[in-house]
C-alpha cells in the first residue's frame, strides 16, 4: 500500500520547508558578505570594549580605593558615596537633558537588542562613565551593547554599506555580542542573551545567531589575548567556589523552589519601584536625577553606618562583592545579609530609573545574597542555594530564563547545579509573569535605537 502524497497548498504553490529557507539564507551573497563583515567587526569592537572596561575599572578603583587610602582610610568611609553619587547625578542629568540620545536607554526598561545610533553613542559612553565608577547600582552590559552595535553601524556607514533594516539588525546584534562577551568572559552568554532578547525562531534564529556567535567568538579571542598581553584588568565577572560541588538532594530542590518564588516576588517589587522612579524622573529630569542618585548614596551610607561594613557593597554593581561573597560567604552575618538586601534593593530601584547602566550584575548579587542568607536552612546546601538564588533573581530581572540558566551555569563553572538552576529560573520567571505589572509598562528608551527586524530578508542582507 502506497503512502498518500501530501496535499499541495490551495494556491498550487510549493511551500519551502525550514531547511530550504535556511539554505536560501546562507547561500544569499548579501548574507554571506554580512557574515564576513560581522567577523571583522568583532576585532575593533572587542578592543573598544576592552579599553572602555579598563577605563571604568581603573577609574572606579581610584575613586573607591586609591583616594581613601591616600587620605588615611583602609576602606572608604560611610559618607563616601554621598559626594560621588551626587556628581554622578549631576553629570547624568546634564547628559540626559542636553546630549543626543539622552545618555542611553533607561535601565528600568530592560535590555534592548538595538543599540545607540552613532550620534547618540558619545552620550551613552559619558553617562555610563559618570554612573558606574561613581557607585551606581547598575552593571556595564547595557552600555556595552550600545557601544558594540553603535560601532558596528558606524563602520557600516564608513564602508558605505547598504543601510537596510536587515543589515542593521544583523550588524547591530553582531557588534553588541562582540562587546558584551567581554564582561562575561564567554561568547556563548552574549549570543544566547541577544538571541533570546530578539525573540526569533526557526530559520530566523540561525540568521541572527550566526553573525552574533561569530562576532562574539572573534571578539572574545581578541579581547582575551589583548588582556593577557597588556596585563590590565577589566573587572570581568568570575566566581571562585569550593570544589568539588556537593551532590543535590531532595532538600536542595524543595528549598530552591520556595526560594525562587520569594526572590521572584522581591525582584518584581524592586523593578516595579524602578519603573516608578523612571516615571518620577521623566517629569523634571535634571533635579530628580540628582535626587535619586543622592537617595541611592544615602542607602549605601546608612548600610555602612548600621553594619560597619564598606559602603561600596551597596553603592556598586555588586560585581566585586559577588566574587568575595562566593569565595568567603561566612564573612557575612545574617544581619549584614538582610541589610544589604534591603538597602541595595532600594538603591538598585532608584538607579534603575535615573542613572545609566544595565540590570544584570546587581540582580545576580541580590540573588546570591538571598541564597547565602537561606543556606543555613535544614537540608539546603550553600552552593545549591547560591546557584538557585542567582538564577531566580536573574530570570526575574531580565525575563530571559534561558539566558539566565546559561549565565549562572557558566559562572559556576560546572553543570552539577544545573537542575536547581533550571527549576529556580523557570519558577521565578513564572512567578514574575503572574504577578501584576505595576505601576505599568516599562518606560520607553529615549535613545533612537536601531530596532532589528526579527526576520532578515536574505535578498537584502
Amino acid at each position: 500500500m502506497t503512502e498518500p502524497k501530501p496535499r499541495p497548498p490551495a494556491d498550487g504553490g510549493a511551500q519551502p520547508g525550514e531547511p530550504d529557507l535556511l539554505r536560501g539564507i546562507l547561500l544569499t551573497p548579501g548574507y554571506l558578505k554580512s557574515l564576513v563583515f560581522c567577523a571583522l567587526i568583532g576585532i575593533p569592537v572587542s578592543l573598544a570594549a576592552f579599553w572602555f572596561l579598563v577605563g571604568m575599572h581603573e577609574f572606579g578603583h581610584v575613586l573607591w580605593a586609591d583616594i581613601p587610602h591616600a587620605w588615611g582610610w583602609d576602606t572608604a568611609p560611610w559618607w563616601w558615596p554621598l559626594p560621588l553619587l551626587a556628581i554622578a547625578g549631576v553629570c547624568v542629568g546634564l547628559i540626559a537633558t542636553h546630549l543626543p540620545g539622552g545618555g542611553g536607554h533607561i535601565p528600568a526598561s530592560g535590555l534592548h537588542v538595538g543599540g545607540a545610533s552613532p550620534s547618540a553613542l558619545p552620550g551613552v559612553l559619558l553617562a555610563a562613565m559618570a554612573s558606574l565608577p561613581f557607585g551606581a547600582v547598575l552593571g556595564p552590559e547595557a552600555p556595552l551593547i550600545a557601544l558594540g552595535s553603535g560601532l558596528a553601524l558606524l563602520f557600516r556607514n564608513l564602508a558605505r554599506g547598504a543601510a537596510t533594516p536587515q543589515s542593521t539588525a544583523l550588524l547591530g546584534a553582531a557588534g553588541a555580542a562582540a562587546a558584551i562577551a567581554a564582561i562575561f568572559g564567554n561568547p556563548l552568554i552574549a549570543a544566547v542573551l541577544l538571541i533570546e532578547v530578539a525573540g526569533v525562531g526557526g530559520p530566523q534564529l540561525f540568521a541572527v545567531m550566526l553573525p552574533a556567535l561569530l562576532s562574539s567568538g572573534v571578539g572574545a579571542l581578541v579581547f582575551t589575548g589583548f588582556g593577557r598581553w597588556t596585563g590590565l584588568q577589566t573587572g570581568s565577572l568570575a566566581l571562585k567556589l569550593p570544589t568539588p560541588f556537593p551532590r543535590l538532594d531532595a532538600g536542595d530542590v524543595l528549598w530552591s523552589l520556595l526560594m525562587a518564588v520569594v526572590i521572584g516576588a522581591f525582584v518584581h517589587l524592586v523593578l516595579g519601584t524602578g519603573r516608578l522612579t523612571a516615571a518620577f524622573v521623566a517629569v523634571r529630569t535634571f533635579p530628580r536625577t540628582v535626587l535619586c542618585a543622592l537617595g541611592a548614596a544615602g542607602c549605601a551610607a546608612l548600610y555602612a553606618l548600621i553594619t560597619d561594613r564598606a559602603p561600596d557593597e551597596v553603592a556598586s554593581s555588586g560585581q566585586s562583592a559577588l566574587s568575595a561573597m562566593a569565595t568567603d560567604p561566612h564573612a557575612w552575618g545574617i544581619g549584614a545579609l538582610v541589610a544589604v538586601l534591603l538597602f541595595k534593593g532600594v538603591a538598585y530601584a532608584l538607579c534603575l530609573g535615573s542613572l545609566r547602566g544595565g540590570p544584570i550584575f546587581p540582580a545576580l548579587f541580590l540573588g546570591a545574597a538571598a541564597g547565602v542568607l537561606c543556606a543555613p536552612l535544614p537540608g539546603l546546601g550553600l552552593v545549591p542555594a547560591l546557584a538557585a538564588g542567582m538564577a531566580a533573581s536573574a530570570a526575574s530581572a531580565l525575563r530571559l530564563p534561558v539566558s539566565s540558566v546559561v549565565l549562572v551555569v557558566l559562572l559556576l563553572g560546572s553543570s552539577a547545579m544545573m537542575p536547581v538552576v533550571i527549576l529556580a529560573a523557570v519558577v521565578a520567571f513564572v512567578t514574575t509573569e503572574l504577578l501584576p505589572s505595576w505601576p505599568g509598562p516599562a518606560p520607553a528608551t529615549p535613545v533612537p535605537a536601531s530596532s532589528p527586524s526579527p526576520a532578515p530578508d536574505p535578498t537584502e542582507a
